[in-house]
């Protein structure tokens, strides 16, 4: 067992330099993935079937790889010093963090806006796969996360097609609270959570069936347990929760994820737990039109008519990140311009991204490199990236994923 998936782990000033300049402002990423102990992967994240428990006794099973990431991932004692961090591939060998890629890059890898105001790539994505949903949970605000040292967490889902051949068990999620739910009826459930079994907070959630191709917007601070499927989710970069179900994935919840990021002066504060949550959002009584989102047309893949290549907003509702789902058609050479860096995961096809071959990952072994995650310097995006698709007869499908206020969405109403 190994709490590492890669040896070749190294900082050198110098690398740093020749990657950027290799890859004429794109990267290649190793895949970065993340066990946690609450959930039963869903082994879609096309991991070999063999490599899904690589960690010891208690660190659970692999359901997320997470994309673009700047962060480690927060999983106790045992987690890996650099699980959940992506890592940059040298082709003259060795494997670069990315928080240390970015920071001395600066403005020259993520573009002079974002550095300039938040100092860092403050967004990751990442593919969330579990065979059963998870626990009701929330994330906390940034005044609330402030308080045991981290940030806020507003996310968003998109439940691709091409990461979807099944649906698991639960296909479907709870998202926030039914209109009318009072405080003393949610402490009321909260409070059973120590008392062990089912505390049933969900009587007080709706549950929306899952519709592929689609996906929705969760802020901080609204509850929610998403269902059975393999999420692609952009997020602020955080691993903050609190979790409010007691029993999921047949299994208890243990009560240590409850008070996970309370103070320790508040835990068994059920009050505190209750003011997390953004109350407005979470019952509010047009909760769909708000939060629900329909993929729409990009103005330049609206004026190419579809004839080379189709992209869609899929991710659009917050300022914090966003998100793009790219597909060019079979045989086609396009180069695609941006005004903001972004991350890039190939789910379907092959070709070329950049200078880079590009190969979306059908099994992939613990510690492999694979050919499917990139992430493109402002700089190089700015430019344009010529994306080509090598197959006569199958579309090359790339998500792609901003960091906050992304220049071509505009303010975010």
């Amino acid at each position: 067992m190994t709490s590492e998936a890669y040896e070749n782990i190294v900082s050198q000033t110098a690398a740093f330099d020749r990657v950027l300049a290799a890859g004429e402002g794109v990267v290649r990423f190793a895949p970065a993935w993340v066990p946690r102990a609450f959930c039963t992967p869903g082994r879609r994240i096309r991991l070999h079937p063999d490599d899904y428990f690589p960690f010891e006794q208690t660190r659970g099973g692999i359901d997320e790889r997470w994309l673009a990431s700047t962060i480690r991932a927060d999983n106790g004692p045992l987690t890996g010093a650099h699980e959940g961090l992506s890592l940059v591939v040298d082709p003259e060998g060795g494997l670069l963090p990315f928080d240390e890629f970015v920071e001395h890059h600066k403005a020259d890898v993520i573009g002079d806006r974002l550095w300039d105001r938040f100092g860092g790539w403050t967004m990751y994505s990442k593919f969330y796969d579990n065979l059963q949903p998870l626990p009701f949970h929330v994330h906390h605000s940034d005044e609330k996360a402030a308080l045991v040292g981290k940030v806020g967490k507003p996310e968003a889902y998109y439940y691709s097609p091409h990461m979807n051949n099944y649906t698991a068990d639960q296909a479907i999620s709870f998202l926030g609270l039914q209109p009318g739910t009072t405080r003393a009826e949610l402490k009321e459930r909260l409070e059973r959570f120590i008392e062990g079994g089912d505390n049933r907070i969900t009587d007080y959630s709706l549950g929306y069936r899952t519709r592929l191709g689609t996906g929705w917007d969760i802020p901080a601070g609204v509850l929610h347990a998403p269902a059975s499927i393999c999420t692609y989710e952009p997020q602020a970069a955080s691993d903050v929760f609190c979790m409010c179900e007691s029993w999921s994935n047949n299994r208890e919840v243990p009560a240590e994820l409850l008070w996970k990021d309370v103070p320790h002066e508040h835990h068994g504060d059920f009050d505190f737990l209750i003011d997390l949550l953004d109350w407005e959002k979470n019952v509010d009584t047009d909760f769909v039109p708000h939060r629900f989102m329909q993929p729409y047309a990009t103005e330049a893949s609206a004026a190419d008519g579809g004839s080379a290549y189709v992209e869609n907003w899929i991710v659009f509702r917050s300022d914090a990140f966003s998100a793009k789902e790219l597909t060019v058609r079979p045989g086609q050479t396009v180069v695609i311009t941006e005004q903001d860096a972004y991350g890039a995961i190939v789910v379907q096809g092959a070709g070329t991204f950049g200078g880079h071959e590009t190969q979306a990952a059908t099994v992939i072994r613990f510690g492999q490199l694979s050919q499917d995650e990139f992430f493109v310097s402002a700089p190089a995006a700015q430019a344009g990236v010529t994306i080509t698709n090598r197959s006569s007869t199958d579309d090359l499908v790339v998500l792609k994923h901003f960091g906050p206020g992304n220049v071509e969405l505009g303010p975010v109403e």
